[in-house]
């Protein structure tokens, strides 16, 4: 488990868990229906990687922020976004549905641990393939996550940006 955060850095952790959304919103209405499904190798296209975050927020983040928070050290289970990916067609959902229910569950997360003391950020649970984590540790990965999400997308709009221009010469 990670230290105590300072109240500088739970706000600057709650800003950037603020920013997601915002973040795929913008990417999701640059990109047209047909760009989102776009594959160029294995990697998630830009719509999967938000079914993938709406699943994850609320499958993952949303239960286990709950679930340490209501029971003492709880045993959390993994959750296997690729798995879900393939049995779920991600490729195929709606993606404006998908961007929506994920801005829905983030907010609600964040509702919650902006208003959680820094007693209740020390409460702990136990996650599948990683162990002993506090929310603070929870929060942390869920910024990580999203980084790494938010990276792929604004890497894809960019292929599909530099495509349009050469399509164009």
């Amino acid at each position: 488990m990670i230290n105590r955060m300072t109240a500088e850095d739970f706000r600057e952790v709650i800003h950037s868990l603020e920013q997601t959304p915002l973040a795929l919103a913008r990417v999701f209405n640059q990109l047209s229906p047909a760009d989102l499904k776009l594959k160029t190798s294995d990697d998630f296209s830009a719509l999967e990687n938000i079914c993938h975050l709406r699943d994850i927020e609320i499958e993952g983040y949303s239960e286990r922020i709950v679930r340490i928070l209501g029971e003492d050290n709880p045993s959390l289970a993994d959750v296997d976004g690729a798995r879900l990916a393939i049995e779920r067609n991600y490729n195929e959902a709606d993606g404006k549905t998908a961007l929506d229910a994920f801005c829905a569950a983030r907010g609600k997360n964040i509702d919650l641990l902006k208003n959680l003391s820094p007693e209740q950020l020390t409460r702990a649970g136990t996650l599948e393939g990683v162990g002993m984590i506090n929310l603070e540790t929870l929060m942390a990965m869920m910024v990580e996550h999203d980084q790494g999400h938010v990276a792929e997308l604004l890497a894809i709009r960019r292929r599909v940006q530099l495509r349009s221009e050469t399509a164009g010469f």
